[in-house]
């Protein structure tokens, strides 16, 4: 009863102070985006990690960093994917500017839409032109300084497994580009808003836990498929371990 309760004040907090947040940043990222620039899209990301962290403390639902941050550098983030607000955990975890790969079909949501297309590759999966279109601008991305972020299993983990099978993209990206993967576990977001309902709410601690980089060590596809199963066992068994705490 009290939890029901909880989420009739809760959710509609939620709801009003992401709609009041959001849309000064996006007049501010329309403005800056009005100036193509290298220089602008790392100010957009400034912008939108600061309301990352603000929005998140305002609802309850902060981030915690339970690892040591990575060293600097362009990494090829890898990252388990359980919510819908993993998105924008990663701006809050993620202290350096990283560009994401993401599903075209988000874009076409409004104002969050807009916002998406100015930090993300888009990429729609059922077209192998534009799977190929995502992987060079990811190499241009990664060749200009900046990371890349990509959730390996694709979409969201609906099962009670740690992990689903990973795509082969970001360690055949790794391989071309000798760019090193960054493993990221992000172990509570399930938990502050469940898949199962969009009102689905809990205020709480989000951690983020780095592993140590991954370097590729060849293009060969045995090499791809052997980098793709030791950062997947590395990621569940971290996960695993992180869940139980």
């Amino acid at each position: 009863m009290f939890r029901w309760a909880f989420r009739v004040v809760y959710v509609p907090w939620v709801v009003l102070s992401f709609i009041v947040t959001i849309l000064p940043v996006a007049l501010a990222v329309a403005l800056i985006s009005l100036f193509r620039s290298k220089h602008g899209e790392r100010l957009t990301h400034k912008v939108i990690a600061a309301w990352s962290r603000v929005w998140l403390l305002v609802i309850g639902m902060p981030v915690g960093i339970v690892s040591a941050h990575p060293p600097g550098g362009t990494y090829i983030i890898v990252a388990n994917h359980i919510s819908y607000i993993d998105s924008i955990i990663l701006f809050s975890a993620i202290s350096s500017h990283f560009k994401a790969l993401g599903k075209v079909e988000i874009a076409a949501i409004p104002i969050v839409g807009f916002l998406y297309r100015q930090i993300a590759i888009l990429i729609d999966r059922s077209s192998a032109a534009s799977r190929a279109a995502s992987m060079k601008k990811m190499l241009q991305t990664l060749q200009s300084g900046c990371s890349i972020v990509i959730f390996p299993e694709g979409t969201f983990n609906e099962t009670n497994q740690p992990l689903l099978p990973f795509h082969d993209g970001a360690f055949r990206l790794a391989a071309t580009s000798g760019v090193a993967i960054l493993p990221l576990i992000i172990p509570d977001t399930v938990a502050r808003w469940h898949y199962s309902a969009w009102w689905k709410f809990t205020p709480g601690r989000n951690r983020a836990f780095f592993l140590p980089p991954v370097s590729p060590v060849g293009a060969q596809p045995e090499q791809i498929r052997e980098l793709k199963q030791q950062v997947a066992d590395e990621m569940q068994a971290a996960l695993v371990a992180l869940r139980a705490k």
